[in-house]
């Protein structure tokens, strides 16, 4: 049986790095996994999208309306912007994180403070963490991206994977140790 997962966000939230890694460990878990991206206006803290795949044999990297077993969102509107790819018994993890998108900044729209109500009362199975407190706990809130990741490693029982070799492999070496953490940092907010 395939399963899907979703991770959202905003242009430079790392949103990319976090799902090329999960792919990783997926596939050292003996997945067979498929990853798709869509940028958009990334550079521009446009909406960024990344969906895996995995399972026995996964045919397509792309996930339907309402096929998401899993949503990740890195911030909070996106997870309401993307909600209606999360299947109707679905997990969510949502960064309690608000960004600004260019409507908002504009001046064209609002951002509305009641997000996190919306998101609870559509998703029965949905964690709030504040992965942005706890990476600049940590020193760097880039690293939000990994903590989350480590909500994901936890809520799919992926901990057996070596994910520090994973990040050492993975990220620049000044940051492994970080990311380590940051990873650390994760696994224990869920």
């Amino acid at each position: 049986m395939t399963k899907s997962i979703l991770l959202v966000g905003v242009g430079g939230q790392g949103t990319i790095l976090a799902s090329k890694l999960l792919t990783i460990g997926l596939m050292q878990s003996g997945y067979d996994v498929k990853m798709s991206e869509i940028h958009g206006m990334s550079q521009r803290g446009g909406s960024v999208s990344s969906q895996v795949r995995y399972g026995e044999k996964v045919q397509s990297p792309v996930i339907e309306l309402g096929g998401a077993d899993m949503l990740i969102s890195f911030e909070k509107m996106e997870a309401l912007r993307w909600l209606e790819y999360l299947r109707e018994d679905g997990k969510a993890i949502v960064n309690d994180y608000k960004i600004n998108p260019m409507p908002v900044v504009s001046g064209v729209a609002d951002y509305s403070d009641k997000i996190l109500d919306e998101l609870k009362a559509k998703v029965s199975d949905i964690i709030v963490v504040n992965a942005f407190e706890e990476a600049l706990a940590l020193g760097n809130p880039k690293v939000l991206n990994i903590v989350l990741l480590g909500t994901i490693v936890k809520m799919m029982d992926l901990t057996k994977v070596n994910w520090d070799e994973i990040i050492a492999n993975e990220v620049k070496a000044d940051f492994v140790e970080l990311n380590q953490k940051a990873l650390a940092c994760g696994l224990k907010l869920v």
